[in-house]
């Protein structure tokens, strides 16, 4: 049983998709993303970014817009397409690329036929080794048509927003989408040939109580998901305006939240699914949980993944590059990724060179959130001695010698405990959402 310390889960912590996280980047020069690609060793992953949905949800603090402009959509997907050409040549010759992701926003905002054409540039531009593809959908806009393209193109995994089944806090979010809508959907995706099938779900909405997340962990059961992510609701109006619509007077406090998480893990650790981490959970024979088994499991920017390559290459505006000493921000705005791209520059705008003291927290960090263990470097041990205690303290974690481990009372501490080993934390000068 988890046990709540409010004062442990105090400050706001980053969800560590990344390290450094973007938080720390700055103006990055277009010559060290260039040199980047062209250094490249081993094998590459590319996700492509669409940041365009059909409707907005009030929650979201996605780069997305409305997709209400064909226009600037068909405008969108030629900049995109002349950024694949670019970055693909510059990178080495027999570079080989193993998975190719699309997210958002929403994909399926753009029509299948631009998706087919999408898939097109990727096989004319780069080298592909029998690869692994994904796709993010929004189940409101999803069509038979849809899933026949997916089948086409042999999309093997797929992630739905599904965030609640309760009518009252869809309502709240403004993401209205009835069971069925989302039963059809994965309907089509099982017919298409999708083996993987993630539902997207949050805790901590406004108007949500125990017996609602209860009741949508037991629809998303009996649907079939293969994966689930679990993520606590993060109101952030400051950085997020939408989010200023949503009633503040109406979302759980911090100790309720604490207690869905909770429910969620219970529920499905107690279903056969595997844990992975504290927040998402996949089935035994989904190859997330077999990665967790045999040690594989590594975190990016896409979350936790059997993805093993060491180069993940973001195509499209906001998309982040992940090199083993660079990190890289495409433009967010997408009408200066637009301008960049049809001057044939790259469109990099943000980033950092990650120092070997960056790798060796980043690392570390990563294994803690992945396994909830990790043997660090000494001076890192040395450092967050102190700052632990008060975790050790109350059995939450263990700090043996330079053997750092989370006990299965402190899962959801792990983020708050993985924060002691970045640098580069102030919370007086950045903000980010609650560990839980």
């Amino acid at each position: 049983m988890w046990h709540y310390y409010p004062d442990l889960l105090a400050k706001p912590v980053p969800r560590y998709t990344s390290y450094p996280t973007a938080a720390e980047f700055g103006e990055l020069p277009a010559a060290s993303y260039r040199s980047a690609l062209e250094s490249v060793e081993g094998e590459v992953s590319l996700y492509l970014h669409i940041p365009f949905c059909e409707k907005i949800c009030f929650y979201c603090g996605c780069n997305t817009g409305k997709a209400n402009r064909r226009a600037r959509l068909e405008s969108y997907l030629a900049s995109l397409t002349m950024e694949i050409a670019s970055v693909a040549a510059s990178l080495p010759h027999g570079t080989k690329v193993r998975r190719v992701s699309f997210g958002g926003g929403s994909p399926n905002a753009i029509t299948p036929d631009d998706f087919r054409a999408l898939v097109a540039q990727i096989f004319r531009r780069f080298e592909l080794d029998d690869p692994v593809w994904s796709i993010e959908l929004d189940p409101r806009t999803m069509t038979a048509g849809w899933a026949d393209a997916l089948g086409e193109v042999g999309v093997q995994r797929a992630s739905m927003g599904v965030q609640t089944f309760a009518p009252q806090c869809q309502s709240a979010i403004g993401r209205e989408q009835p069971e069925q809508l989302i039963a059809q959907t994965t309907a089509w995706l099982r017919s298409a040939g999708v083996s993987s099938i993630n539902f997207d779900l949050m805790y901590g909405l406004p108007g949500q109580e125990r017996i609602d997340l209860l009741d949508t962990l037991v629809r998303t059961l009996a649907l079939g998901a293969d994966r689930v992510a679990l993520f606590g609701y993060a109101h952030v109006p400051h950085i997020v305006p939408r989010q200023r619509v949503i009633d503040t007077t109406a979302l759980p406090d911090q100790h309720e939240r604490f207690a869905m998480a909770e429910l969620g893990y219970d529920f499905f650790a107690g279903q056969g699914y595997q844990p992975v981490g504290f927040d998402h959970f996949a089935r035994l024979d989904d190859p997330l949980a077999q990665s967790v088994v045999q040690g594989t499991l590594h975190r990016n920017f896409q979350g936790f993944t059997d993805d093993t390559a060491v180069n993940l290459i973001g195509l499209g505006s906001s998309a982040i590059s992940s090199f083993p000493a660079l990190l890289a921000q495409n433009e967010k705005n997408s009408g200066r990724y637009r301008m960049k791209t049809s001057r044939g520059a790259f469109a990099t705008s943000a980033g950092l060179h990650r120092s070997i003291d960056d790798r060796e927290r980043g690392k570390a960090i990563e294994d803690l959130l992945c396994f909830g263990s990790v043997r660090l470097p000494a001076h890192i041990a040395g450092s967050i001695a102190c700052p632990l205690a008060p975790f050790i303290a109350r059995g939450l974690a263990r700090l043996e010698g330079d053997v750092l481990t989370i006990a299965a009372e402190g899962l959801p501490y792990t983020r708050t405990i993985a924060a002691l080993i970045d640098s580069y934390r102030d919370p007086a000068e950045r903000r980010f959402s609650a560990a839980v």
